[in-house]
């Protein structure tokens, strides 16, 4: 890597889309913040691309607020996706040792990992991510690094996550079409969890929880590799909605008292308060109860906590996981969604907010940052855990075995 290196991130939600731009130093082992960027994501819904020009408009927007901040301009960015659509599932691959002195090479975790991507998958998915969880040599299992070891037959764990074809390829035109070449796509919720985590919590085992306007993400880690990473269909917009229709408001009244008035926690509210609309709203005038508020907000993210903790079960890790919980994403900044987390979900839990970064920290402490942030540390490791299956460079995914095993090292 040259002694200087400019790194660009761009995490397009469904409410906001963020850019980041970081100076990466040799001799630094943190990125350096030079420049934030946000705008609105008004051709975004769910994660999905609803109108190709708004989100062309929205992407340019924050990648020259994001440039004007730094004075850089931006040439290529890591994209962060994420919604409904991504989902994720776990494969073997099996190969055979058969060259001189069976010894493992590199060569053949690049043959294994591309082994247990062959499976029947529908035509509209495309793989996204292939990680590699542990490999199995011989009779021996649970290993990290293979490579040097000597044995006729390498098996690998992998868990290999997928987005539908078509809404990755709206997101990769919109991008081109703003005018930033992709370095790589990489799903939010893994991205959010490179900000936000260290590598103990990572081996003692702990789940990311990243609440974003259209859908949840989550990351599960256990003994440093990715357990399991699902996406579930709610988030922000669905606390807004919830409000509109329970308080009987507009979405943009709805979204205006959710976040100046809202709270998970009913208990805290007194029984008289009451909200006066026609002071934030030329459309709603009527005055409405902050309990009430709080107990429309309270049930929508007991709900999504109750579905965390679902999936944690499914995979034997429910109230199982050290580290605990950690909440990313603009959703968390709900005032008593930490006790609300830790009373559903029997963990601990704490705000993940971007760590190991330096520059305009001001800009970026916020867990809505945490994708954006996540992106750039990402990039700074070149792809340092998984690799990328959405246009295989052959000679790429092989330089990138060493940067991986390298980062499981204490």
């Amino acid at each position: 890597m040259p002694k200087e290196q400019i790194i660009a991130s761009l995490d397009v939600g469904s409410s906001k889309i963020r850019t980041v731009i970081a100076l990466i130093e040799e001799e630094k082992k943190m990125p350096n913040i030079i420049g934030v960027g946000v705008a609105p994501s008004t051709g975004m819904r769910k994660g999905n691309i609803i109108d190709v020009d708004e989100a062309i408009s929205n992407i340019s927007a924050a990648l020259e607020d994001a440039e004007r901040m730094s004075g850089a301009p931006i040439h290529h960015v890591f994209v962060g996706i994420s919604g409904n659509h991504v989902e994720s599932f776990d494969s073997k691959g099996v190969i055979a040792i058969s060259h001189a002195g069976s010894e493992i090479i590199e060569d053949d975790i690049n043959r294994v990992l591309e082994a247990a991507q062959a499976v029947n998958m529908p035509s509209n998915r495309k793989i996204l991510r292939i990680i590699p969880k542990s490999f199995s040599v011989d009779d021996q299992k649970g290993i990290k690094n293979p490579i040097g070891m000597i044995g006729v037959r390498l098996e690998v764990d992998a868990h290999i996550i997928t987005g539908q074809s078509t809404i990755v390829k709206n997101v990769e035109k919109a991008v081109h079409q703003a005018g930033v070449d992709i370095d790589d796509m990489v799903p939010a919720s893994l991205a959010s969890s490179e900000a936000v985590l260290s590598r103990r919590q990572k081996e003692l085992g702990v789940v990311v929880i990243d609440v974003g306007c259209g859908s949840t993400s989550i990351s599960v880690f256990e003994e440093g590799a990715t357990l399991h990473t699902a996406s579930l269909p709610v988030g922000g917009e669905s606390v807004t909605n919830d409000v509109a229709i329970g308080l009987r408001t507009s979405i943009d009244t709805a979204e205006k008292i959710k976040i100046e008035y809202g709270n998970t926690s009913p208990d805290e509210v007194n029984d008289r308060e009451t909200i006066d609309l026609s002071l934030i709203s030329k459309i709603d005038n009527q005055k409405v109860s902050k309990k009430h508020l709080a107990e429309i907000i309270q049930a929508r993210y007991h709900e999504i906590f109750v579905m965390v903790k679902d999936e944690l079960r499914s995979i034997g890790r429910d109230g199982m996981l050290p580290s605990g919980a950690i909440l990313t994403g603009a959703g968390v900044k709900m005032p008593g969604c930490l006790d609300l987390a830790r009373e559903v979900l029997g963990l601990p839990v704490q705000i993940g907010f971007p760590t190991e970064v330096e520059g305009v920290v001001d800009k970026i402490d916020d867990p809505a940052y945490a994708t954006a942030i996540g992106l750039v540390v990402w990039g700074s490791k070149y792809e340092g855990r998984s690799y990328s299956m959405s246009s295989i460079d052959l000679k790429k995914f092989a330089s990138n075995v060493k940067g991986w095993f390298k980062n499981l090292l204490p």
